[in-house]
């Protein structure tokens, strides 16, 4: 399981931004049963929480980053 938190962007367009939700159902098609994925807003902070869990760390850590990017890359401000 890795979790990153994504400092610096627009946590309230998390669940709206079309290229965050196609790279997520991405990421959940590539891990099938092995693994989920979940992006969810900080309540209390301004980042938007970046969690995956997958059989192999190496697979967590890289979809957890590409998915950390893309939500830099969109709703960063």
């Amino acid at each position: 399981q890795v979790l990153v938190n994504v400092g610096g962007v627009d946590k309230n367009r998390v669940d709206e931004d079309e290229v965050v939700q196609e790279a997520v159902r991405r990421a959940e098609a590539e891990l099938g049963d092995r693994g989920r994925v979940l992006l969810r807003k900080s309540g209390t902070e301004p980042l938007v929480r970046v969690m995956v869990e997958a059989v192999d760390q190496t697979l967590a850590d890289s979809t957890a980053a590409h998915l950390a990017q893309v939500v830099r890359e969109r709703l960063g401000h």
